[in-house]
This record gives C-alpha cells, structure tokens and sequence, in this order.
C-alpha cells in the first residue's frame, strides 16, 4: 500500500518528462508521493488519538508500541525513497531523450 503511489507519480511525472520539462515532472511526481505520504501519516495519526483516548476514557494510560515518531518516520523515509527512485528514473529518462537527438555514430 506505501509504494503504490510511485507508478503512479511516475506517470504524472511522464507528462512533464514528455514535453521536454523534466523538472516540472519531477516536481509533479514529487508532490503526489509526499501526498500519499503526509495521508498516510494523518491516519496514522488519527488511529493513534482514538486508541489513546478509549485507553485514557478507560482510565489507563498506554502509550503506542512503536511510538507515534518512529511510525510517522517510517512513512515519511518511504516517502523519500520513492522521490529518489523517481529521480533516479528521471536521469535515464532524460539521458535517452538527450541521446535522440544525436546521431547513432557520434554516441558512445
């Protein structure tokens, strides 16, 4: 369910890839993964708070095992990761379209 978003931020950032504007496309595919990732996070966070609350309206007080940062950091470095792979697939993206402009016999 956390790594579903890069296809499709992939094929957001196609589009500016596409028309010869890697950086828009990149910065679209960024903002549909940091999205996903920030939704994640406030349901993540909204569970938490009702967990909490049946604990303390019960008159015990728990806390979450792992806490609420290292589950919010989790998501949040999944979220990174993805932008990075989706940099990554930027640079190939754009060093072929860069090489079609050349002909076969002055490439490398």
């Amino acid at each position: 369910m956390c790594t579903a978003p890069l296809p499709f931020a992939a094929a957001v950032a196609a589009l500016g890839w596409r028309r010869n504007e890697p950086i828009l496309g990149n910065l679209a595919g960024t903002v549909v993964i940091f999205a996903t990732a920030l939704a994640l996070i406030l349901r993540e966070s909204v569970e938490l708070d009702g967990l909490t609350r049946q604990c303390l309206n019960a008159g015990l007080t728990c806390w979450p095992h792992p806490s609420a940062f290292a589950r919010y950091a989790t998501y949040a470095a999944i979220g990174l990761l993805e932008v990075m792979a989706l940099f990554l697939v930027s640079l190939a993206v754009e060093r072929r379209m860069r090489r079609r402009r050349y002909a076969p016999e002055w490439q490398r």
